[in-house]
């Protein structure tokens, strides 16, 4: 397993990440478990939650996943671990949490709310990263980054993230920091994979420059580049046959994620993973570890049995032609997420 630095801050982490956004829906408790076991068995020291996890959200489970990671957490030496946890963005925008009422924010109630309860609930006295979860766009930045840098001052968090951020946004966030004098993100938690690679177009760059870390979610686009829907098929059990279910924004999101590009440029990087002799979900991950501004590759699972091909990636590098293989494929179908 390799090793990065989160930004520049001092924190370096296994190059992958286990996310744990199944824990106590898909996985139940005894899984969720098991995988954390055997994750931190094959050399990963950097797991990821959130105060809203499991999905989908629901106020009937919400929270379970920290209280499910916490519990691990006190069979491992707490400093083995790098811990990541997030706060729930404004429920007035895009999405509604189920936490607080529906009131979420990033004012400094809320964040003083919630980091308070994941360390509760984690059993912890610290958090090594935590993030904002989405961001506020229509609210300054000052406020938010000024009571996270009292948590870090106060030893609370070590450093501080954004997730589902935009280039505008990111950099808002890093002038608030630099005119209070504040603690700034040294990582972002977005969408990247072979059918998303919409981060490359603005920015890779900001990262480049600023040196914020990619941390990437659902580099295996939640399944789809497993191949598990090619073909028009629909899983029992698998999270995007659920959604599509669901209506709303649930149904949004798999349309989304499985679609005729989607999965014509899933077939077509299935094809390149077997001509290198690598499983698909193998092929994925190490092509999103592949990136310089990219610091950890973060993977879900929701049993055991999805591991393997995970680890697999821990080590590997794909070749150039892959990579060029790639790109044609990109290049030929744009955007299949839109």
């Amino acid at each position: 397993m390799q090793h990065r630095r989160l930004g520049t801050s001092a924190i370096v982490v296994s190059d992958i990440c286990m996310g744990t956004m199944t824990f106590g829906s898909q996985a139940d408790e005894a899984a969720s478990l098991r995988i954390l076991d055997q994750s931190f068995d094959a050399g990963i020291n950097f797991f990821d939650t959130a105060e809203g996890y499991p999905v989908p959200p629901d106020t009937k489970w919400v929270g379970r996943t920290e209280e499910i990671v916490g519990k691990w957490l006190k069979t491992k030496p707490r400093d083995a671990i790098i811990l990541a946890t997030k706060v729930s963005g404004p429920s007035h925008v895009w999405f509604k949490s189920p936490l607080r009422n529906g009131m979420t924010a990033l004012d400094r109630r809320n964040i003083v709310t919630a980091i308070e309860g994941s360390l509760t609930k984690l059993g912890t006295d610290y958090i090594d990263l935590y993030q904002t979860h989405w961001p506020d766009h229509d609210t300054g930045y000052e406020e938010t980054m000024e009571v996270l840098d009292e948590l870090v001052r106060a030893g609370k968090v070590r450093i501080t993230g954004c997730s589902n951020e935009t280039s505008w946004g990111l950099m808002k966030s890093i002038s608030a920091s630099e005119k209070l004098g504040a603690t700034r993100y040294q990582t972002i938690q977005n969408n990247f994979s072979l059918i998303n690679r919409r981060f490359e177009d603005e920015l890779a760059q900001v990262c480049r420059k600023e040196g914020v870390s990619l941390i990437p979610y659902s580099p295996i686009g939640g399944g789809v580049l497993a191949g598990k829907y090619n073909g028009g098929a629909r899983p029992e059990g698998a999270r995007f046959s659920r959604y599509l279910d669901m209506g709303g924004r649930q149904a949004q999101m798999g349309r989304r994620f499985v679609n005729d590009k989607s999965l014509a440029s899933t077939e077509r990087f299935a094809a390149i993973a077997a001509e290198h002799g690598l499983d698909p979900v193998t092929f994925a991950v190490a092509w999103s570890k592949q990136h310089d501004f990219v610091a950890s590759t973060i993977v879900g699972v929701s049993c055991e049995e999805q591991l393997a091909p995970i680890f697999a990636a821990a080590d590997l590098v794909l070749p150039d032609e892959a990579i060029k293989a790639v790109d044609a494929v990109s290049r030929e179908i744009m955007y299949p997420m839109g």
